[in-house]
């Protein structure tokens, strides 16, 4: 094998990540930067909130942006870069990393892993729902995509966060640099531009010393969950989407998890 042939693939391994573990996420190295320095993010992919970083590999996403208000500024970057994301932005405010990644697919050789992951992420239907679509029990597939947010306070950290329009997106609904959060973080979760009602929603809360809690709550008939937040920890929302295939994909189930981090001062 050539050495560029290799490089290749070395780089193609190495960002495969997304398909290893259960959670997919963007981690900056400094939730609060000062103004004028750079933003770094690593994107993250394990489970329990403790993952691998991934590489820039263009071939894995179809969005990565900075947002902040109407501002967009698309995330450039360099195959094989690491961290991930690198950027100098123009200004102070909350900033929003989003990232969308393109589709990729698991295989299930057996029913009983499909069900222990539908059961856990609150799909308790999904046998009934296999059936009535008689679907195989082994030997299939899932594909999956990550629409994944990370909250930035620059400088002053001041602004809102905005609908960046994924198909599934958490939305902060106060700033959580900024605002008063004695009673928590409410967030409110999209699907497809509308608010998910009645949607559970995994906490991932890791204190300072690195302990990881996860809990879940649900969101209510208006999308809108409140998660309980502590000074000094950060956190990771996770909420997942499932739905039949389309009837051309070799794969017969879709997911599409949405995810948000961010840290409390």
């Amino acid at each position: 094998m050539s050495r560029p042939r290799l490089i290749v693939v070395l780089l193609a391994c190495m960002a495969a990540g997304p398909g290893l573990g259960h959670e997919f996420w963007i981690e900056p190295s400094d939730f609060t930067p000062d103004a004028g320095t750079p933003v770094t993010a690593q994107l993250k992919n394990g489970e329990g909130f403790v993952g691998k970083n991934l590489i820039y590999f263009d071939q894995h996403f179809s969005r990565f942006d900075m947002i902040r208000d109407e501002l967009i500024l698309p995330v450039e970057g360099r195959g094989g870069d690491l961290p991930a994301l690198t950027a100098l932005v123009p200004g102070d405010g909350l900033w929003a990393i989003v990232h969308e990644t393109t589709p990729r697919s698991v295989k299930y050789e057996t029913w009983e892993k499909f069900a222990r992951f539908a059961e856990h992420k609150d799909f308790p239907d999904i046998e009934a729902r296999h059936a009535e679509r008689d679907l195989p029990r082994d030997g299939f597939s899932e594909s999956y995509t990550r629409h994944v947010k990370a909250l930035v306070g620059v400088g002053d950290a001041r602004g809102d966060d905005v609908f960046a329009g994924m198909e599934t997106e958490f939305v902060a609904l106060l700033n959580p640099y900024v605002d008063d959060l004695r009673a928590g973080l409410p967030v409110r979760l999209f699907y497809r531009d509308e608010p998910r009602a009645q949607a559970q929603v995994e906490i991932f809360d890791r204190a300072p010393d690195g302990t990881v809690t996860v809990t879940t709550t649900r969101t209510d008939d208006k999308g809108q969950a409140l998660i309980p937040v502590s000074s000094g920890h950060t956190y990771l929302l996770d909420g997942v989407v499932l739905r039949a295939a389309d009837p051309e994909d070799t794969a017969v189930w879709e997911t599409l998890w949405a995810a948000l981090t961010f840290s409390v001062p």
